[in-house]
């Protein structure tokens, strides 16, 4: 194909497309009155709606911005708050645990105290028996080397027949 041939074929699709289908524009005097009411409606609807609905924007963001800066203070306030609570809480768990140390060991003293007390209260009470039995098995050895002596001369007299003693 040569050079001629394809402009021939680029001016017939472009004379057959804008007789097909191509929207033709006319200016006319209404485009210039649409645009003069745009103008005019401009001009009476900016100060009467535009302008307050800005304002408006304007003070729901500042409103915005004052509720997030007095969130953060509370905020702060809060964790300031929570630290000396934690402070706090840290200082009285130290009191009570060296009362409870304190307390704990008072206890540890005066059981040791009584239980010192009991075994020698006990250990006085073992010697005391320990000396009673100790009487008390010297009393029964000499009853019985009493009746021993007496047993035995009864069961010699017994045995030989004869008194013996």
């Amino acid at each position: 194909m040569t050079l001629n041939n394809l402009v021939i074929s680029a001016q017939s699709l472009i004379s057959g497309s804008a007789s097909e289908g191509a929207i033709d524009v006319d200016l006319d005097l209404t485009v210039f009155v649409q645009v003069g009411l745009f103008i005019v409606l401009l001009l009476v609807l900016k100060p009467v709606l535009f302008d307050p609905m800005l304002k408006l924007f304007e003070e729901r963001e500042r409103r915005i911005e004052g509720a997030r800066a007095e969130g953060l203070k509370l905020d702060r306030a809060s964790a300031e708050a929570q630290a000396k609570y934690e402070a706090a809480m840290q200082k009285a768990r130290g009191v009570a645990n060296q009362e409870r140390d304190k307390l704990r060991a008072e206890g540890t003293k005066a059981e040791n105290e009584i239980l010192a007390e009991v075994r020698t209260e006990t250990a006085k009470t073992m010697d005391d028996g320990r000396n009673r039995l100790r009487g008390e098995v010297a009393l029964a050895r000499q009853e019985l080397d009493r009746e021993a002596a007496s047993l035995g001369a009864e069961l010699a007299t017994r045995v030989l027949g004869r008194q013996v003693g």
